[in-house]
């Protein structure tokens, strides 16, 4: 049951996966991939959605002939093995840098990740019912400074990380993120996953909760009032019940971490996370610009790290309107005291330029602790990626914290940040 529970909660993306703006679905590559345009589990964090990201592709603002006689060949062997084998695969790194105007601790921190994902279609491909192994693995590290940017917050006292999954892994800096399978049926409108996942890729998902292309604090990203765990063992089932409404649902180790195998953990503890989402969307295509969801959610006891059991409820709507502008607002209550926000309300709008890839994102966010004697947080943030070229973008980045939960004694710490990433 756990391995259900837990699979079902990476399902929920399958059906909430993000969709690029309509007018880049109709635009094809420079540099094709081979892949084919399939239903995908998982939202736009998640492997599905980061190979769907690399295959739809943009007219670069600055092209270099060399370079691109460089790396065609690259593209070209990616695309063969994907028709050959089927096989679909990338690389890609990111780097934050981020600074505080004010803090009782470190004001600056900076680090990478360097990842290599992908999908490798092993049984009936070209039937309505495919299966895939899923992979990722990440290389995590410091850049120069003595905290990377998912502590950054603990140093100026805010609540919540202001450079999110952006850290050094706690065991190595070596991870399986994933590894896991997928099992498809009647083409994508069943969908089951069982092996090592990533929760935050499928549970409460919407069109801009991706820390490496989207908002960096956790305020707009996994809703912060979910008991989300690290990556770990677990299982999840998604379902389109009509062409509008899908059920996902979910089970998952409270105590995973992607450094060891797990299995002690999640056969042994018998502490899991579970979920079951219930939503509508406008269309399957456009399940991830569409989408109106509710989540509930619940995390056994963790008994070894001192953590009750703890329960809650997320609300998310987002809409697509005219291809270029996607308001949202997200919503969480939870009852218990595993996660870091008792209550949370984020609202905010994005607006994609399709001719370049480019995306501006503003959200406003309040919440309350879980701990009662902490004061309530709001946060800010605006960002600008700045798409490059094909395979490069820059993401200027500048957050407002607000009362600073665990820092009474400041009004208002301004945090600033540039992402790099890089992708083939």
């Amino acid at each position: 049951m756990v391995v259900v529970i837990g699979s079902l909660t990476a399902l929920l993306p399958v059906f909430a996966e993000k969709k690029a703006p309509a007018k880049d679905v109709e635009r094809t590559s420079r540099h094709k991939s081979g892949r084919k345009n399939v239903p995908e589990f998982g939202g736009p964090s998640s492997v599905g959605g980061k190979l769907k990201e690399a295959a739809e592709v943009t007219e670069p603002r600055f092209r270099i002939p060399v370079i691109d006689h460089v790396i065609k060949p690259w593209f070209d062997f990616k695309a063969h093995a994907n028709r050959k084998l089927g096989l679909s695969f990338n690389l890609d790194y990111q780097a934050l840098y981020q600074v505080a105007d004010e803090s009782p601790g470190e004001d600056e921190a900076a680090a990478g990740l360097f990842r290599f994902y992908g999908e490798w279609a092993l049984f009936g491909r070209d039937t309505s019912h495919p299966g895939n192994l899923v992979y990722k693995v990440e290389h995590g590290h410091r850049l120069g400074t003595d905290i990377s940017p998912e502590d950054l917050n603990l140093e100026i006292g805010a609540i919540l990380p202001t450079g999110d999954s952006f850290t050094e892994f706690r065991n190595s800096s070596w991870a399986v993120t994933n590894l896991y399978w997928q099992q498809r049926f009647l083409d994508g409108r069943i969908t089951f996953v069982a092996g090592n996942v990533d929760p935050s890729d499928y549970v409460d998902t919407y069109g801009l909760n991706d820390p490496q292309t989207h908002f960096q604090n956790l305020a707009f990203l996994t809703n912060p009032t979910i008991a989300m765990p690290d990556q770990g063992l677990g299982a999840a089932f998604g379902l389109m019940v009509t062409d509008n409404v899908y059920v996902v649902s979910g089970l998952s180790d409270a105590n995973g971490d992607p450094t060891v195998v797990g299995f002690d953990t999640f056969f042994d503890d018998n502490e899991y996370f579970k979920h079951l989402e219930i939503g509508w969307i406008s269309s399957f295509e456009r399940r991830f610009l569409d989408n109106i969801h509710l989540t509930a959610w619940h995390v056994d006891d963790r008994e070894k790290a001192q953590v009750p059991d703890s329960w809650g409820l997320a609300f998310s709507l987002t809409r697509f309107i005219d291809d270029k502008w996607m308001p949202f607002i997200q919503a969480g209550w939870s009852d218990g005291d595993a996660s870091p926000m008792e209550t949370n309300v984020s609202a905010g709008i994005a607006r994609y330029f399709s001719k370049h890839r480019d995306l501006i994102g503003l959200g406003v966010s309040w919440g309350q602790p879980s701990d009662n004697s902490l004061h309530d947080q709001y946060t800010a943030e605006f960002f600008y990626r700045l798409q490059l070229t094909q395979s490069l973008a820059i993401t200027p980045d500048a957050q407002m914290i607000i009362d600073p939960a665990l820092n009474p004694g400041e009004d208002v710490i301004g945090v600033f940040g540039l992402r790099v990433r890089l992708t083939f």
